[in-house]
């Protein structure tokens, strides 16, 4: 690597620590066995060297901070470098690529968002060959891995440094371009020879109530996307109230807590185990001090005379039967209504997907506003065009549309009248089948709440040693869960 990255190794524990003191400074050189920090422990201090020549570029955690398993404290490098980015030099080894020839020679393609789909699509093509573009909305790539999941949830400097790894290969990229504003997608059309739209979900949903158009009603997406690109606003003071009960509004409530606000209410018309968040996620923000308003339906916002909002008014609810979909439904209960004092609210009850510049372009739109392909990403009736990720599927998982974009690389390819083959030079040794028992699964521990809360610094603090043995150990029964459907799953090449 271009670059070290100092990690704690407290024995053979690996424990969790403090940093004590920084033996070297940013701009420092650095020698191979010097020692940079001590990290302070209950029973020891421990000191970290480097293990290669160089110099320290950046310091990541200051003295007195938690630092948990394995955690980043600095880089060392060669003078020069970019900090938390890999050079070209550094990038890891491209898998190795096998091409059935073409007539005319690597195809140009174009990638309509610089989100996790389009990144997948990108990189693969670039592996086959291909010029590739990325046209991006925003300022940086990263979509919802930077606008959506919040840094203690995913650290910036490891995206940055997934995202110049995928540059590295060579593909092009213009930030801020809104295609169908910007720019015409027929247009884009004649320049390249095929188009794979992967923009996202990155619009919001509106309550409809009275209010809501005050000032200091901002929606999740909105304030996600200034968390992203760095512009933190000050919550100091304030009473905050979230209006929602999925993910996204565990991320805001959670958000909140660290941007210093006095008091966060996260108000939900369901009871909290009907909440759509993973349950750790709504346990987290409660052990961050949050307090969930469970049976209560937003009825309208309260704003004073300046026209700023004040509060929530809500209608209390009652439980009711259960649905299709075996969720009970909440009705209207015989109380009053509810006031949730309130200095901002945040919406947060699902995303949109804008197609307005693709629409007048010919692109289908379906009924729910997502765009209209075929299982194979490609879109009817339009050549060259493909579309995946969540702007065809409505707001999914991360992983849903990494998998699009690099099913729409295999069938772009194909289009251009080629068949790249890649291969993964890994060996993977072969599973031994003589203990299939039955093991519980390692969970990772996360920072103290107390701590966590008071900044946005990663909360997972890995796994020991041992746990991580232990796992890797643990039979996964593909044979039972399965194991994919991208080309025979997970195979060695595809």
């Amino acid at each position: 690597m271009a670059y070290e990255v100092l990690m704690p190794q407290l024995g053979l524990t690996m424990e969790e620590g403090t940093v004590s003191q920084w033996i070297k400074h940013e701009g420092d050189a650095v020698k191979a066995g010097d020692v940079v920090v001590e990290i302070t422990t209950d029973k020891l201090t421990n000191e970290i060297t480097s293990e290669q020549d160089g110099v320290l570029l950046k310091i990541v955690a200051q003295e007195g901070a938690d630092v948990p398993v394995k955690g980043l404290l600095g880089y060392i490098g060669r003078p020069g470098e970019q900090v938390g980015v890999p050079t070209a030099a550094a990038a890891p080894a491209a898998p190795a690529v096998e091409a059935a020839a073409a007539p005319n020679g690597p195809g140009t393609v174009l990638v309509i968002g610089g989100g996790p789909g389009g990144l997948s699509a990108a990189y693969y093509l670039a592996l086959m060959g291909h010029q590739v573009t990325i046209y991006e909305q925003r300022k940086q790539l990263g979509g919802m891995l930077r606008y959506g999941i919040p840094s203690y949830r995913f650290p910036r400097e490891l995206l940055d440094a997934e995202i110049a790894s995928i540059l590295s290969l060579g593909i092009k990229v213009h930030t801020e371009v809104e295609v169908g504003n910007d720019i015409s997608f027929q247009e884009l059309k004649k320049q390249y020879d095929c188009l794979y739209i992967s923009i996202g979900a990155h619009t919001d949903k509106r309550t409809g109530i009275p209010g809501e158009d005050s000032q200091g009603v901002i929606s999740a997406v909105e304030l996600l996307r200034q968390i992203g690109d760095g512009d933190l606003p000050d919550f100091h003071g304030k009473q905050v109230v979230v209006i929602g009960g999925g993910n996204v509004a565990m991320d805001v409530t959670r958000s909140s807590i660290r941007l210093g606000a006095d008091k966060v209410t996260c108000v939900y018309r369901r009871r909290q185990e009907d909440m759509t968040a993973l349950p750790e996620e709504v346990e987290g923000a409660v052990a961050e001090g949050a307090e969930l308003l469970t049976l209560q339906a937003p009825v309208r916002m309260e704003s004073g005379p300046d026209g700023h909002v004040t509060a929530l008014w809500t209608q209390p609810q009652i439980i009711g039967q259960a649905g299709k979909n075996g969720r009970p439904s909440p009705n209207g209960a015989d109380q009053p209504e509810l006031r949730v004092p309130a200095d901002i609210i945040i919406v947060a009850i699902g995303q949109g997907i804008e197609t307005h510049g693709f629409e007048q372009s010919g692109i289908k739109i379906q009924r729910g506003g997502t765009i209209l392909a075929d299982s194979g990403t490609h879109l009817p009736d339009m050549e060259g065009v493909f579309a995946g990720g969540d702007c065809v599927t409505g707001p999914a998982t991360v992983i849903r549309a990494i998998a699009a974009g690099k099913v729409a690389a295999a069938n772009i390819d194909e289009y251009l009248g080629y068949c790249h083959t890649i291969e993964a030079e890994v060996e993977i040794p072969a599973p031994h089948l003589s203990d299939f028992t039955p093991r519980g699964r390692v969970s990772t521990t996360e920072r103290e709440a107390g701590a966590r809360k008071m900044d946005f610094q990663c909360i997972e603090c890995g796994m020991t040693l041992e746990e991580a043995q232990r796992e890797s150990a643990r039979c996964l029964r593909c044979d039972h869960f399965g194991y994919g459907v991208f080309k025979g799953g997970r195979e060695e090449k595809w």
